[in-house]
């Protein structure tokens, strides 16, 4: 049976921990989307818990890229995520350092392939890294908002039913 070129070791490992780290950027979301559910922003939980299947989706990608290559998944332990935050924007503001540790994450996944000579690799994690970009751009763009909104209940809520839609950006 032909068999496709295998995974470096070192870019095995590595897409490993993105397996991880995109199951955990997917449970820390979730845990956000559970918060803004209890302090009544049902917009914007809907919107945390469709970021966190687009990261799940992400980890699949990975895990599938990985057997596909000849390589091996191997799921490693992922932390508690954070559950409390003081406020909407505490939340956003997390997201959008969340999706910065992203970017880094991927940047040294790429920087790996490149330096292992693994092109192949190296031409798949271009696309997340694109996506990246857009993520960060969605998560700013909202700590922004609801920082002109500051403690406007009226704004918060307008914010909240936008958010609510989640189709392309905002």
């Amino acid at each position: 049976m032909l068999r496709t070129a295998a995974i470096p070791q070192a870019v095995q490992d590595a897409m490993n921990e993105q397996v991880k780290n995109e199951l955990s950027s997917a449970y820390q979301y979730l845990a956000m989307s559970a918060y803004l559910e209890s302090i009544t922003f049902p917009g914007a939980a809907k919107w945390m818990r469709e970021q966190a299947q687009e990261e799940l989706g992400h980890a699949m990608r990975f895990y599938d890229f990985i057997v596909d290559r000849n390589g091996r998944a191997i799921l490693q332990a992922i932390e508690k995520p954070r559950a409390e935050f003081s406020s909407i924007l505490e939340v956003f503001e997390e997201a959008f350092r969340n999706e910065q540790r992203v970017t880094s994450e991927i940047i040294g996944l790429h920087e790996l392939a490149a330096a292992q000579k693994d092109y192949v690799s190296h031409a798949f994690i271009q696309e997340f890294l694109m996506e990246q970009v857009e993520e960060e751009k969605t998560a700013l763009r909202v700590v922004d908002m609801l920082r002109m909104a500051g403690d406007s209940r009226s704004a918060l809520l307008m914010i909240d039913r936008e958010l609510s839609a989640r189709k392309g950006d905002l």
